[in-house]
């Protein structure tokens, strides 16, 4: 398997190729890689470069680009994760494993049963480690693009923010009417005829979805999340932990656009 790095864009300057800083420790001394070894640099944008190194110093790796090519693991649909903060290392598993099914993005919450109260008690450390989960995931998983993870804030921004999504769904134990799948089934592209009318109807391309801490949301957020287009959706009859919610989600809307 050829090792990929996630590098700033003006670290590529024409066929060549310089990194600095931690990926040359990990590049020198956790992989031992030489000059004549290939590794595979990505800049974000969704194209990805085969490099031959041409110097392995203390600290800096130079290499040489042998090709270019459009990545293709990215999925169609671009999930938004807004999840409440959970206990101890929860939190860091769902931005690991929700990296590498495909979710694009990530948006901490704050919301009424967190056991963190307030936004301010996250720290910028902990954002940065975040930071790298993420990006460790990214590289040991091949996408093509860096997973975004966003500044904590309250359930009320959030709904505010998740509104310009072309679906919004609140995941919520309580909700005993609307599933996921009916949400989503009409949601790929046909076309239906009502009164002689024709309406198409396409498949969404961002979709955010909300899933709550340990007790899962109250009442008074699913009331909110409604009051800004946001749809309480049941994932079924069995209550599953906060964790395995996300992911389940996650994975049942990309499959369902066959994104997995």
């Amino acid at each position: 398997m050829t090792h990929r790095f996630f590098i700033p864009g003006d670290r590529i300057q024409e066929e060549r190729v310089s990194l600095q800083g931690a990926v040359v420790h990990q590049i020198r001394d956790v992989l031992r890689l030489t000059p004549g070894d290939s590794i595979i640099v990505l800049d974000d944008s969704g194209w990805e470069f085969q490099v031959q190194l041409t110097g392995v110093e203390y600290d800096l790796v130079t290499g040489t680009i042998q090709s270019k090519v459009l990545a293709h693991t990215e999925p169609r649909t671009k999930i938004s994760l807004y999840q409440s903060l959970l206990k101890g290392d929860r939190f860091e598993w769902v931005l690991q494993k929700g990296t590498e099914l495909g979710i694009v993005e990530f948006i901490p919450m704050v919301s009424d049963r967190c056991v963190i109260g307030s936004v301010d008690d996250v720290s910028k450390a902990k954002v940065e480690r975040w930071q790298r989960i993420v990006l460790e995931a990214a590289e040991q998983c091949a996408r093509a693009r860096l997973p975004r993870v966003q500044a904590p804030m309250l359930f009320a921004q959030a709904c505010e923010r998740a509104r310009r999504a072309d679906l919004a769904l609140l995941f919520w134990e309580e909700e005993q009417k609307r599933s996921l799948r009916s949400m989503l089934v009409a949601s790929p592209e046909t076309t239906i005829s009502a009164h002689g009318k024709t309406e198409v109807l396409r498949r969404p391309f961002s979709i955010s979805i909300f899933i709550g801490p340990e007790g899962g949301f109250s009442v008074r957020e699913a009331d909110l999340a409604r009051r800004y287009g946001i749809a309480p959706v049941s994932l079924g009859p069995r209550i599953l932990r906060a964790d395995t919610a996300a992911l389940a989600a996650a994975t049942a809307i990309l499959y369902q656009f066959e994104d997995m």
